[in-house]
């Protein structure tokens, strides 16, 4: 375990920190393993292990009768509860809430609103970003924004996303092409929250910085998520639609950019990286971005492969399996692709 001031590290640069006191994660239901899944739609469980690599999945949604158990509301604020619990704050010292998520449950309210309310929470700002695998990453990076320089003492984050309600389960899947099916078997449902604070308490993981850069301009979106309104609710189009040859092509060579801007801008070594959280799209392809990520002394954090794709929750899940490895003076890299319209995020902790 090394100091904060170790000389294997190379030095932070100065700038504004804020802390993560605490995390929480809710997932709904019990997990789905690919047996399940696959009889449930009709397809092959092996081509699900091969192709996707992920073994179980948690749904807001049950899969015998399409319906929708838990809003994302309802699992923002368990995990938001969670987060605020283990922070050892109490609730009116919550000066702002921001949550990331592609998946809100309405156009309006936003579900922010909801969550807050579930909360017991009042007379606060709430800030709701719309967003995909990216989302967290924003969320976290307006909180922190907001602990160094706006005047406020403490936060709560969230992200999440509930994918499952977008999915037809009653469509004929058996002779669907593998890029439609991937929607399928992709994602799950979750989500995470963190307390973040001006002053170092709680896990006292100290926030260096935060990415967040679009880089679509001009390219074709890797993900879509339609609204359907009365002109069009009828039409036969699915409401997700997925290019994952795109995905799997653009996401490793970009995670690779992410990681030097970020070690670039902190004048970090990949020797100063003790654990990594890479992008956690499947479990293969997660798998096969953090071998290309060349760190191979940084202790891998990810979840995927347990929880499925659950957007923006990922990034909490990760921390929170973080939480239990990380000693004082170490440090963590996370990164985080959205290929919706193409944005690199991520962001750099250290416990102190």
């Amino acid at each position: 375990m090394q100091s904060e001031h170790s000389p294997q590290h190379g030095s932070a640069p100065p700038g504004p920190v804020s802390y993560l006191a605490s995390v929480g994660t809710a997932l709904p239901g019990d997990p789905v393993d690919n047996a399940a899944l696959a009889r449930t739609l009709g397809v092959n469980e092996e081509w699900i292990d091969v192709f996707i690599g992920t073994r179980t999945r948690h749904f807001a949604r049950d899969l015998e009768t399409g319906e929708v158990r838990w809003s994302l509301a309802d699992l923002c604020a368990r995990a938001a509860e969670q987060a605020l619990t283990a922070s050892g704050l109490a609730p009116h010292e919550i000066d702002f809430v921001v949550m990331g998520t592609a998946t809100p449950d309405h156009l309006m309210p936003a579900t922010v609103n909801h969550v807050v309310d579930q909360l017991g929470l009042d007379q606060i700002p709430t800030y709701q970003l719309q967003s995909g695998c990216a989302g967290a990453v924003q969320a976290l990076q307006l909180g922190h924004t907001l602990v160094t320089g706006g005047g406020h003492k403490a936060g709560l984050v969230i992200g999440g996303d509930v994918c499952s309600k977008h999915l037809d389960l009653d469509r004929d899947l058996s002779s669907a092409a593998p890029s439609d099916l991937v929607n399928y078997v992709l994602f799950g449902d979750g989500a995470g929250a963190a307390v973040v604070t001006s002053t170092p308490r709680g896990e006292r993981l100290a926030l260096r910085t935060v990415l967040n850069r679009f880089t679509g301009l001009g390219r074709e979106p890797g993900q879509v998520i339609d609204w359907f309104g009365l002109a069009d609710r009828y039409e036969d189009r699915q409401a997700v639609r997925e290019d994952y040859k795109a995905i799997e092509e653009s996401v490793p060579t970009m995670a690779v950019e992410i990681l030097w801007e970020l070690l670039e801008e902190l004048d970090w070594t990949p020797e100063d990286v003790d654990f990594l959280l890479p992008p956690q799209l499947s479990g293969r392809m997660t798998r096969r971005i953090t071998d290309g990520l060349g760190l191979p002394d940084a202790v891998e954090v990810s979840c995927v492969a347990d929880t499925g794709n659950n957007g923006n929750a990922l990034p909490f899940l990760q921390l929170e399996g973080l939480l239990g490895k990380i000693g004082q003076g170490q440090r963590a890299l996370a990164v985080a692709v959205e290929s919706s319209k193409w944005i690199k995020s991520g962001f750099a902790l250290e416990k102190i």
